[in-house]
Protein backbone atom coordinates (compact mmCIF):
# COMPACT_ATOMS: atom_id res chain seq x y z
CA UNK A 1 0.00 0.00 0.00
CA UNK A 2 1.08 3.48 -1.11
CA UNK A 3 2.53 5.62 1.86
CA UNK A 4 0.27 8.06 3.09
CA UNK A 5 1.08 11.92 2.24
CA UNK A 6 1.07 14.32 5.24
CA UNK A 7 0.83 17.90 5.02
CA UNK A 8 2.10 20.43 7.23
CA UNK A 9 1.87 23.67 8.20
CA UNK A 10 5.41 24.86 9.06
CA UNK A 11 6.50 27.29 11.14
CA UNK A 12 3.53 28.60 13.38
CA UNK A 13 4.10 32.44 13.36
CA UNK A 14 4.89 32.43 9.26
CA UNK A 15 2.32 32.11 6.53
CA UNK A 16 1.68 28.17 5.95
CA UNK A 17 4.18 26.16 3.68
CA UNK A 18 2.61 23.04 1.98
CA UNK A 19 4.87 20.02 1.76
CA UNK A 20 4.53 16.58 0.84
CA UNK A 21 6.04 13.73 2.70
CA UNK A 22 7.54 10.06 1.82
CA UNK A 23 8.66 9.30 4.91
CA UNK A 24 7.31 6.47 7.01
CA UNK A 25 5.10 7.83 9.18
CA UNK A 26 2.20 5.93 11.22
CA UNK A 27 -1.13 7.80 10.86
CA UNK A 28 -2.50 9.01 14.12
CA UNK A 29 -5.10 7.21 15.43
CA UNK A 30 -8.80 8.36 15.51
CA UNK A 31 -8.83 10.28 12.18
CA UNK A 32 -11.97 11.03 10.27
CA UNK A 33 -12.39 11.59 6.52
CA UNK A 34 -13.30 14.80 5.50
CA UNK A 35 -13.57 14.49 2.21
CA UNK A 36 -12.43 11.97 -0.98
CA UNK A 37 -11.31 13.26 -4.40
CA UNK A 38 -10.78 11.65 -7.32
CA UNK A 39 -7.03 12.65 -7.82
CA UNK A 40 -4.08 13.90 -5.77
CA UNK A 41 -3.97 16.76 -6.51
CA UNK A 42 -7.72 17.52 -6.32
CA UNK A 43 -6.94 15.79 -2.57
CA UNK A 44 -3.86 18.05 -2.51
CA UNK A 45 -5.77 21.87 -3.55
CA UNK A 46 -8.59 20.71 -0.65
CA UNK A 47 -5.81 19.88 1.78
CA UNK A 48 -4.89 23.72 1.74
CA UNK A 49 -8.37 24.67 2.84
CA UNK A 50 -7.76 22.61 6.14
CA UNK A 51 -4.13 24.28 6.21
CA UNK A 52 -5.80 27.71 5.99
CA UNK A 53 -7.26 26.81 9.12
CA UNK A 54 -4.15 26.06 11.36
CA UNK A 55 -4.79 22.55 11.19
CA UNK A 56 -2.79 19.36 9.77
CA UNK A 57 -4.13 16.96 7.54
CA UNK A 58 -3.42 13.78 5.82
CA UNK A 59 -3.99 12.33 2.55
CA UNK A 60 -4.06 8.26 1.95
CA UNK A 61 -4.41 6.66 -1.53
CA UNK A 62 -7.40 3.98 -1.46
CA UNK A 63 -7.68 2.10 -3.94
CA UNK A 64 -11.41 1.84 -4.93
CA UNK A 65 -12.00 5.52 -3.26
CA UNK A 66 -9.29 7.82 -4.73
CA UNK A 67 -7.54 9.93 -2.09
CA UNK A 68 -8.96 10.65 1.18
CA UNK A 69 -8.66 13.47 2.87
CA UNK A 70 -8.16 12.36 6.84
CA UNK A 71 -8.63 15.07 9.60
CA UNK A 72 -8.35 15.34 13.66
CA UNK A 73 -11.98 14.63 14.99
CA UNK A 74 -12.27 17.59 16.80
CA UNK A 75 -11.83 19.97 13.76
CA UNK A 76 -14.14 17.93 11.22
CA UNK A 77 -17.38 19.58 10.95
CA UNK A 78 -15.50 22.88 10.37
CA UNK A 79 -13.66 21.61 7.86
CA UNK A 80 -15.77 20.06 5.98
CA UNK A 81 -17.98 23.22 6.48
CA UNK A 82 -15.23 25.28 5.08
CA UNK A 83 -14.31 22.56 2.17
CA UNK A 84 -18.02 22.41 1.20
CA UNK A 85 -18.10 26.50 0.67
CA UNK A 86 -14.41 26.00 -1.19
CA UNK A 87 -16.59 23.71 -3.59
CA UNK A 88 -19.41 26.06 -3.64
CA UNK A 89 -17.54 29.33 -4.96
CA UNK A 90 -15.10 27.01 -6.89
CA UNK A 91 -18.03 26.09 -9.50
CA UNK A 92 -17.03 28.62 -12.41
CA UNK A 93 -13.15 28.69 -11.38
CA UNK A 94 -10.96 29.88 -13.24
CA UNK A 95 -13.10 32.11 -15.03
CA UNK A 96 -13.32 31.87 -19.30
CA UNK A 97 -10.89 34.77 -20.63
CA UNK A 98 -12.53 37.90 -21.06
CA UNK A 99 -13.09 38.05 -24.99
CA UNK A 100 -15.20 34.43 -24.82
CA UNK A 101 -17.81 36.01 -22.06
CA UNK A 102 -20.12 37.62 -24.94
CA UNK A 103 -20.94 35.39 -28.02
CA UNK A 104 -19.90 36.48 -31.61
CA UNK A 105 -22.50 39.62 -33.07
CA UNK A 106 -24.87 37.83 -35.06
CA UNK A 107 -25.77 39.63 -37.62
CA UNK A 108 -27.01 37.07 -39.75
CA UNK A 109 -30.10 36.83 -38.86
CA UNK A 110 -31.18 40.50 -37.90
CA UNK A 111 -30.14 41.41 -41.23
CA UNK A 112 -32.16 38.46 -43.33
CA UNK A 113 -35.23 39.86 -40.53
CA UNK A 114 -34.32 43.63 -42.30
CA UNK A 115 -34.83 42.33 -45.60
CA UNK A 116 -38.36 40.83 -44.43
CA UNK A 117 -38.97 44.12 -43.76
CA UNK A 118 -38.72 45.41 -46.60
CA UNK A 119 -40.60 42.56 -48.24
CA UNK A 120 -43.24 43.43 -46.31
CA UNK A 121 -43.07 47.22 -47.23
CA UNK A 122 -43.46 46.63 -50.64
CA UNK A 123 -46.21 44.15 -50.18
CA UNK A 124 -48.10 46.99 -48.35
CA UNK A 125 -47.67 49.50 -51.37
CA UNK A 126 -48.65 46.85 -53.97
CA UNK A 127 -51.59 45.37 -51.92
CA UNK A 128 -52.80 47.94 -49.10
CA UNK A 129 -55.01 45.83 -47.95
CA UNK A 130 -52.25 44.15 -46.00
CA UNK A 131 -52.02 47.74 -44.29
CA UNK A 132 -55.73 47.40 -42.90
CA UNK A 133 -55.59 43.21 -42.48
CA UNK A 134 -52.28 43.54 -39.96
CA UNK A 135 -51.98 46.72 -38.44
CA UNK A 136 -52.67 46.61 -34.53
CA UNK A 137 -56.05 47.32 -34.08
CA UNK A 138 -57.49 47.46 -29.84
CA UNK A 139 -60.99 46.98 -30.86
CA UNK A 140 -60.54 44.09 -33.73
CA UNK A 141 -58.32 42.29 -31.30
CA UNK A 142 -60.81 42.26 -28.10
CA UNK A 143 -63.61 42.10 -30.23
CA UNK A 144 -63.28 40.44 -33.14
CA UNK A 145 -60.53 38.31 -31.90
CA UNK A 146 -57.66 38.82 -34.32
CA UNK A 147 -54.79 38.09 -32.17
CA UNK A 148 -52.72 37.74 -34.95
CA UNK A 149 -52.39 41.52 -35.31
CA UNK A 150 -50.11 41.44 -32.49
CA UNK A 151 -47.63 40.44 -34.80
CA UNK A 152 -48.42 41.10 -37.86
CA UNK A 153 -48.21 44.70 -37.02
CA UNK A 154 -44.63 44.62 -36.01
CA UNK A 155 -43.75 44.12 -39.55
CA UNK A 156 -45.66 46.54 -40.82
CA UNK A 157 -44.48 50.54 -41.45
CA UNK A 158 -46.58 54.09 -42.65
CA UNK A 159 -43.44 54.78 -45.11
CA UNK A 160 -39.96 54.80 -46.05
CA UNK A 161 -38.18 56.77 -43.23
CA UNK A 162 -40.15 55.00 -40.46
CA UNK A 163 -38.94 51.46 -42.18
CA UNK A 164 -35.31 52.78 -42.39
CA UNK A 165 -35.37 54.06 -38.79
CA UNK A 166 -36.34 50.90 -37.38
CA UNK A 167 -34.82 48.28 -40.39
CA UNK A 168 -31.30 49.59 -39.22
CA UNK A 169 -31.57 50.34 -35.51
CA UNK A 170 -33.25 46.50 -35.06
CA UNK A 171 -30.25 45.63 -36.42
CA UNK A 172 -28.07 46.69 -33.65
CA UNK A 173 -30.17 46.22 -31.06
CA UNK A 174 -31.39 42.54 -32.15
CA UNK A 175 -27.48 41.15 -32.60
CA UNK A 176 -26.82 42.40 -28.96
CA UNK A 177 -29.65 40.61 -27.66
CA UNK A 178 -28.88 37.18 -29.83
CA UNK A 179 -25.08 37.91 -28.63
CA UNK A 180 -26.68 38.16 -25.05
CA UNK A 181 -29.15 35.31 -24.94
CA UNK A 182 -28.54 33.05 -27.73
CA UNK A 183 -29.42 33.01 -31.30
CA UNK A 184 -32.81 30.98 -30.48
CA UNK A 185 -33.74 31.95 -27.18
CA UNK A 186 -33.07 35.41 -28.52
CA UNK A 187 -35.44 35.65 -30.81
CA UNK A 188 -37.81 34.06 -29.18
CA UNK A 189 -37.33 36.26 -26.01
CA UNK A 190 -37.78 39.72 -29.01
CA UNK A 191 -40.89 37.67 -30.44
CA UNK A 192 -42.66 37.05 -26.85
CA UNK A 193 -41.78 40.53 -25.31
CA UNK A 194 -42.84 42.27 -28.74
CA UNK A 195 -45.77 40.64 -29.51
CA UNK A 196 -46.72 41.11 -25.25
CA UNK A 197 -45.57 44.99 -25.53
CA UNK A 198 -48.29 45.48 -28.01
CA UNK A 199 -51.22 43.53 -25.97
CA UNK A 200 -50.63 45.74 -23.51
CA UNK A 201 -50.62 49.01 -25.57
CA UNK A 202 -53.90 47.77 -27.14
CA UNK A 203 -55.23 47.26 -23.08
CA UNK A 204 -53.96 50.16 -22.01
CA UNK A 205 -56.26 52.19 -24.89
CA UNK A 206 -59.33 49.80 -25.07
CA UNK A 207 -62.00 50.58 -25.53
CA UNK A 208 -61.46 53.68 -27.47
CA UNK A 209 -60.37 53.49 -30.70
CA UNK A 210 -56.80 52.83 -31.45
CA UNK A 211 -54.60 51.73 -33.98
CA UNK A 212 -50.84 51.50 -34.39
CA UNK A 213 -47.82 49.77 -36.68
CA UNK A 214 -44.38 49.35 -36.72
CA UNK A 215 -41.37 47.26 -35.01
CA UNK A 216 -40.50 49.72 -32.68
CA UNK A 217 -42.21 47.93 -30.29
CA UNK A 218 -40.16 45.15 -30.77
CA UNK A 219 -36.92 47.17 -30.72
CA UNK A 220 -37.47 48.77 -27.08
CA UNK A 221 -38.63 45.21 -25.65
CA UNK A 222 -34.87 44.32 -27.16
CA UNK A 223 -33.70 47.20 -24.94
CA UNK A 224 -35.91 46.25 -21.87
CA UNK A 225 -34.40 42.66 -22.42
CA UNK A 226 -30.79 43.81 -22.28
CA UNK A 227 -31.57 46.00 -19.55
CA UNK A 228 -33.33 43.52 -17.37
CA UNK A 229 -30.48 41.38 -18.12
CA UNK A 230 -27.72 43.27 -17.02
CA UNK A 231 -29.91 43.75 -13.96
CA UNK A 232 -30.11 40.60 -12.89
CA UNK A 233 -26.56 39.55 -13.92
CA UNK A 234 -25.54 42.38 -10.32
CA UNK A 235 -28.90 40.46 -8.35
CA UNK A 236 -27.47 36.61 -8.78
CA UNK A 237 -27.73 34.30 -6.17
CA UNK A 238 -24.73 33.54 -4.19
CA UNK A 239 -22.98 37.86 -4.29
CA UNK A 240 -23.48 40.81 -2.67
CA UNK A 241 -26.30 42.80 -4.46
CA UNK A 242 -24.88 46.06 -5.81
CA UNK A 243 -27.72 48.36 -5.56
CA UNK A 244 -26.03 51.45 -6.96
CA UNK A 245 -24.63 49.29 -9.92
CA UNK A 246 -28.43 48.04 -10.30
CA UNK A 247 -30.33 51.30 -10.49
CA UNK A 248 -27.39 52.47 -13.05
CA UNK A 249 -28.18 49.46 -15.18
CA UNK A 250 -31.75 50.65 -15.11
CA UNK A 251 -31.21 54.38 -15.48
CA UNK A 252 -28.98 53.79 -18.48
CA UNK A 253 -31.69 51.39 -20.17
CA UNK A 254 -34.40 54.22 -19.16
CA UNK A 255 -32.25 56.87 -20.51
CA UNK A 256 -32.08 55.33 -24.16
CA UNK A 257 -35.68 54.87 -23.81
CA UNK A 258 -36.64 58.44 -22.95
CA UNK A 259 -34.20 59.75 -25.83
CA UNK A 260 -35.31 57.36 -28.98
CA UNK A 261 -38.94 56.19 -27.56
CA UNK A 262 -40.41 59.61 -26.31
CA UNK A 263 -39.44 62.16 -29.06
CA UNK A 264 -41.02 63.07 -32.44
CA UNK A 265 -43.69 63.02 -34.35
CA UNK A 266 -46.42 60.71 -34.51
CA UNK A 267 -44.38 58.21 -32.32
CA UNK A 268 -46.45 56.06 -29.80
CA UNK A 269 -44.59 56.36 -26.74
CA UNK A 270 -47.29 54.31 -25.01
CA UNK A 271 -46.34 51.48 -27.15
CA UNK A 272 -42.48 52.07 -26.69
CA UNK A 273 -43.11 52.06 -22.83
CA UNK A 274 -45.11 48.90 -23.29
CA UNK A 275 -42.41 46.81 -25.01
CA UNK A 276 -39.66 48.49 -22.78
CA UNK A 277 -42.07 47.20 -19.95
CA UNK A 278 -42.11 43.73 -21.37
CA UNK A 279 -38.40 43.34 -21.95
CA UNK A 280 -37.22 44.40 -18.70
CA UNK A 281 -39.40 41.62 -17.03
CA UNK A 282 -38.46 38.91 -19.36
CA UNK A 283 -35.01 39.66 -19.75
CA UNK A 284 -34.73 39.89 -15.99
CA UNK A 285 -36.70 36.19 -15.27
CA UNK A 286 -34.91 34.74 -18.05
CA UNK A 287 -32.06 33.01 -16.93
CA UNK A 288 -28.37 33.40 -18.12
CA UNK A 289 -27.68 31.63 -20.93
CA UNK A 290 -24.29 29.59 -20.45
CA UNK A 291 -23.53 28.75 -23.61
CA UNK A 292 -23.33 32.65 -25.41
CA UNK A 293 -23.26 31.22 -28.91
CA UNK A 294 -26.05 28.64 -28.95
CA UNK A 295 -27.53 28.73 -33.08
Amino acid sequence: MAQPRRLHTGFKMSPPHVTTDSVNDELPEELVEAGVYATVDEGLQHGLVVLAMGSPCWLTPEASQGFRLMVEPSIVIKAREQLACFDRESLRWPPRPANSLAGKPDLTTPLLWSLTLVLVFWGQVTWPEWTKMGALDATAVFHRHEWWRLATALFLHADVDHLISNGLSGILVFAAVLSTFGRVRGWLLICVSGITGNLGVAAINHPAAYRSLGASTAIFAALGLLTGRAVRALAAPGRQRRWREMFVSLAAGLTVLGLYGAGGINVDVIAHVSGFGAGLVLGFCTRPNLVHNER
